[in-house]
């Protein structure tokens, strides 16, 4: 039986490497746009954008990833099964196919699937949906 193989998109939270399903993305985008903080908030949340006409909640991944730094991310990874949810992002790399086996699953938490070991680098594997 053939190895299952999925891509994921790369992107970076300050110096760390983490990966989602792209399955779970809707569209990529630049975050341009003036976000709008909502009072009384979760930590998580920085705040709404419109996107094309619909409201959409920007989500900073760092706070349930425990990841230290500011929420000042370039992109933002809007996606596709939580409804109008975006996460903020550092930079958005790339597409990698990924096999099953590459996957250390010895590393999974409630947030992340595990961690994948590249030549020069370890990605971690997000949960989009621990993320929202």
């Amino acid at each position: 039986m053939a190895d299952e193989e999925t891509d994921v998109l790369e992107f970076s939270l300050d110096d760390g490497r983490y990966c989602i399903d792209i399955g779970h993305v809707d569209e990529i985008v630049d975050a341009t746009e003036d976000v709008t903080t909502i009072p009384n908030a979760d930590a998580n949340v920085v705040g709404v954008v419109d996107l094309r006409g619909e409201t959409t909640t920007v989500v900073d991944p760092r706070v349930n990833l425990e990841v230290d730094g500011e929420p000042d991310g370039q992109r933002i990874v809007v996606l596709s099964d939580q409804d109008a949810t975006g996460l903020l992002v550092d930079n958005v790399h790339e597409v990698e196919s990924v096999s099953e086996d590459a996957l250390d699953d010895s590393a999974a938490s409630e947030t992340t699937r595990g961690v994948i070991r590249r030549e020069d680098r370890f990605v971690v594997w997000v949960d989009p949906a621990a993320l929202v």
